[in-house]
């Protein structure tokens, strides 16, 4: 039986959805040291996940720095925390890389904050939303996007909270490393789909 997946999924049906979260292990990185092992570690893995967090601004005209970088394999999660660490040599190692594929959504909104904060060529990077639209979907959004794909809802509940806090709370963490999993769970069942064509499009209006 094909997968059902829509041209647009309806925003309306995702609050009843069950909720996914990262059940992997999640590594919080605040030196050079702890960033060259983890950044080791990523560049060994077939595939990754990345997202940023920045620090929300409620004044006009004012944007933070990204505070948090997070990458993912399937089973673990980094947590590179920018706003103590600065682009360290190790994570600007991680951004130039062109042997990994890494996967974003609206990524190229990130690397252009990442630019800002620091110097670096840019590696090889995928932005699924340069990708979903080869299978016919139109979703440019990870909540409707992983709804779509796999049923399930993603909380956007912590984004707007403070990144750049001392410590970050266990519900951030779980929704930064989620974000970032999420790229890699979305990215390879699109590949799937689009390799066996085991899938059926459903037009928003019908």
């Amino acid at each position: 039986m094909k997968k059902i997946i829509y041209q647009k999924y309806d925003k309306q049906k995702i609050a009843d959805l069950p909720r996914v979260l990262f059940e992997g292990r999640i590594v919080v990185i605040l030196t050079e040291s702890e960033a060259q092992k983890a950044v080791d570690y990523l560049l060994s893995q077939p595939v990754l996940g990345v997202d940023t967090e920045t620090r929300p601004s409620f004044k006009k005209g004012r944007i933070n720095k990204v505070a948090l970088l997070q990458v993912s394999s399937r089973e673990i999660c980094f947590l590179f925390r920018l706003n103590q660490l600065g682009v360290s040599p190790s994570i600007k190692r991680f951004l130039e890389d062109q042997s990994v594929p890494k996967i974003g959504l609206s990524w190229h909104d990130d690397l252009n904050m990442l630019h800002k904060t620091a110097d670096f060529e840019t590696g090889n990077f995928i932005d699924l939303q340069d990708h979903v639209k080869e299978v016919g979907v139109e979703d440019m959004s990870l909540q409707k996007l992983y709804a779509n794909f796999f049923g399930q809802k993603i909380s956007k509940r912590e984004r707007l909270t403070n990144w750049e806090a001392d410590i970050l709370t266990d519900k951030q963490k779980l929704y930064a490393a989620t974000d970032a999993w999420a790229c890699v769970m979305l990215y390879e069942e699109l590949m799937r789909l689009e390799q066996t064509g085991d899938y059926c499009l459903v037009n928003s209006e019908e």
